[in-house]
């Protein structure tokens, strides 16, 4: 009920649209209406066993939430356990904070020509692209979350003679996962970005190169289709981690209530 409450004004806009672009009548702002039949001709008007799911959306949608998510996941470990170990160890990470000052400075389409070389197109260029792009957030707040661990608990750990790996899993990572979930919350709507990038430059498939050909073939109600799907894709994807980290950090809620 509370989630009804607050969309309220999607379909108030969505009639606004309507009302505004039929007005207008021009070919470059098709009215939502439009854009939705377009949607279901493209996507969603397949067979009921393949969940209405057409044969562009199977060939298309799929491929970009595989990489998407793959991309995503890689650079949550990654990041994950690099910032951790280096979060606890100071005088690594700064040996290793202008590299990564200078790493995150760098745009990550810029790079996509020479992932091209390393990689010889494929799913690694789209990989590399999300990984390199969205590392930075879950990095640097995992850095921070287990840097400020309160040093209290760790000399607990050591005086129960816990080891070092023990005291990272049961004391470290728990305190710093707070932190740790900012990022990866972050680094998911730019890992979106980043696969419809990685899609224009030289992909067969996925959503961002059916939006490049709806684009090149002037077909602009398909070019808003693309564009209103990122957007569902965007808060679906969202919802779903935001629902994932409030039961995984239902803890640190009611640690902070007590407090």
């Amino acid at each position: 009920m509370n989630v009804l409450a607050r969309l309220w004004f999607v379909p108030a806009v969505a009639v606004v649209w309507e009302l505004v672009t039929r007005s207008i009548g021009d070919a470059d702002f098709p009215p939502p209406s439009t854009i939705v039949a377009r949607m279901h001709q493209m996507w969603f008007s397949g067979p009921a066993s393949r969940l209405f799911l057409t044969d562009d959306a199977v060939a298309n949608i799929l491929p970009s939430l595989q990489r998407l998510f793959g991309g995503w996941l890689l650079a949550a470990v990654i990041g994950i356990v690099l910032g951790v170990v280096l979060g606890r160890s100071r005088m690594a990470a700064q040996y290793f904070d202008p590299l990564f000052e200078f790493g995150r400075a760098i745009p990550p389409p810029l790079l996509i020509p020479l992932f091209f070389i390393l990689f010889h197109a494929g799913l690694q260029v789209h990989l590399a692209t999300i990984v390199f792009g969205v590392i930075w957030p879950v990095l640097l707040n995992s850095i921070d979350g287990a840097r400020a661990v309160d040093r209290t608990y760790v000399d607990t750990g050591v005086v129960f003679g816990l080891s070092r790996a023990q005291r990272l899993r049961v004391i470290v990572i728990p305190a710093a996962s707070p932190k740790i979930f900012a990022g990866l919350r972050l680094s998911l709507s730019l890992a979106l970005i980043l696969m419809v990038i990685s899609e224009l430059f030289g992909s067969s498939d996925g959503i961002g190169y059916q939006l490049l050909q709806a684009q090149r073939g002037f077909d602009t109600p398909a070019v808003w289709a693309a564009i209103a799907l990122l957007g569902i894709l965007g808060y679906l994807v969202n919802s779903l981690f935001v629902l994932v980290e409030h039961r995984v950090l239902i803890w640190h809620r009611q640690a902070g209530r007590t407090t």
